[in-house]
């Protein structure tokens, strides 16, 4: 199927749909200006003192920093949730945004991103479900039963040259032990998922109660962790629709590119878009223009 044949498929399942399936992985974010973590030297560009540390992402990613040096891991997370609020979401998310409002079942979200910028873009926070959790909400590194508690006014002197974080650091407004971001992380044992539970919950109840055709538009979702993917391709396997795959390196859909037939059984299609996220939803929404 020839790309712009992929852009009509896609614009054309959406404009007939019932509801809209957004599912997005960290490639999302990449037009936004956020910074690509593919690969050590992907994430060393962005954060060149670790290098000389020798710690890629997901050696710092791991709740045991916030114990043992608790300056580290703030300075990388202190470090990322300022730049998640002071990044504008690129304008690819409002146009999902739009077309969902279209539909009689709206939209929803599944995301393994943690800067809240579905939110930030106009979508309730009752129609977004974040897997990892989001860096806006923390939790306390003692479990002294505070749960899940938001980040608002919580600030991170960050040095930009090492990275290392100046105290005092956040904590919790229960019992002022430390707190950490409410994120699942590499080894995390001490994750609290409520929050992210509740809002998968709300996902599956919204897609049980759909009553006509869904449509999935999956955005910057690798394979090196494949939640998102493997979460989207599960839903049209048991729901049918369209799968529309946007990833600039990772668009293939493997021996299933026509049909689901092999790998998601022949309720499903999807085809692939090797294109950035912004540049695919803006065709596709010239395509749904010229449609309505």
């Amino acid at each position: 199927m020839a790309h712009e044949e992929k852009v009509r498929a896609a614009a054309d399942a959406i404009s007939n749909a019932h509801g809209l399936l957004v599912t997005a992985g960290a490639g999302m974010g990449v037009d936004s200006g956020l910074p690509d973590f593919r690969g050590p030297e992907g994430f060393w560009s962005a954060y060149p003192p670790f290098r000389a540390l020798g710690l890629c992402f997901e050696d710092l990613a791991n709740p045991a920093w916030f114990r043992s040096d608790p300056s580290l891991a703030w300075g990388f997370y202190g470090h990322r949730l300022n730049l998640y609020r002071s990044t504008e979401p690129h304008a690819g998310f409002r146009l999902l945004h739009a077309w969902g409002e279209r539909l009689p079942s709206g939209a929803f979200v599944f995301t393994s991103n943690v800067d809240g910028h579905f939110q930030r873009a106009g979508f309730a926070d009752e129609r977004v479900a974040e897997c990892h959790g989001s860096i806006g909400f923390l939790q306390c590194l003692a479990d002294c039963g505070a749960g899940i508690f938001p980040a608002v006014g919580v600030e991170v002197a960050v040095d930009p040259a090492t990275f290392r974080a100046s105290p005092p650091f956040p904590s919790c407004p229960r019992c002022g032990s430390l707190a950490r971001p409410n994120i699942l992380m590499f080894g995390d044992g001490g994750w609290e998922s409520g929050r992210s539970d509740a809002q998968e919950r709300r996902l599956a109840a919204w897609l049980d109660e759909l009553r006509g055709p869904l449509a999935v538009v999956e955005c910057g979702a690798g394979t090196a962790i494949p939640t998102v993917r493997r979460f989207g391709e599960r839903v049209v396997f048991g729901m049918g629709g369209l799968l529309v795959r946007i990833n600039a390196r990772e668009a293939s859909l493997g021996p299933a590119e026509r049909s689901f037939d092999v790998s998601l059984g022949k309720r499903g299609r999807g085809i692939g878009l090797p294109m950035g996220s912004l540049d695919a939803l803006r065709a596709i929404d010239g395509e749904l223009n010229r449609l309505s």
